[in-house]
């Protein structure tokens, strides 16, 4: 009986050390609506993360973030790219400001990816820096664009 109890507990603890789930690009997806947000947008996404606790998070989880970068750099050249350049205009510009906003969710979930390596022992220092001057640039963008209507476009991927 105490075996059974033990493997019980033992096993909810595993469980619950993972956050996400699996996800399609398009529920995860930041880039419609209007731009201005998309640091919110991008940080609710991950809002499941436990911040006070990087240390302890779940290998799962790392690759769920590093799949998000994966997937997000995919939309942006295979979807956003090649539409940007057919669209003309205030068309052109919204998906622009998609293009923005997906890159703000990719550079999260990268910058999030980083801070659990580092509170796990891993020094990422320089690529912390590297990838938080890219976040600060496209929230910069994006903010610089307040208000103005957002493009999203559908993309078939998954997350791990």
């Amino acid at each position: 009986m105490r075996f059974t109890v033990a493997l019980l507990v033992a096993s909810a603890a595993f469980t619950q050390a993972r956050v996400f789930t699996q996800k399609t690009y398009d529920e995860i997806s930041i880039s419609g609506g209007v731009a201005g947000n998309g640091e919110q947008e991008a940080l609710a996404v991950f809002s499941e993360l436990d911040l006070n606790d990087l240390a302890s998070a779940d290998e799962a989880d790392i690759e769920f973030l590093d799949s998000v970068n994966s997937i997000c750099n995919d939309a942006e050249k295979e979807a956003f790219n090649k539409a940007i350049d057919a669209a003309d205009g205030e068309e052109a510009d919204a998906l622009q400001r998609g293009k923005i906003k997906n890159k703000i969710l990719k550079l999260e979930a990268t910058m999030l990816r980083l801070m659990i390596e580092q509170a796990q022992g891993a020094d990422v220092a320089d690529e912390m820096a590297a990838e938080l001057k890219k976040l600060n640039n496209n929230i910069k963008q994006d903010e610089d664009e307040a208000g103005n209507a957002s493009t999203a476009l559908q993309f078939d991927a998954e997350t791990d």
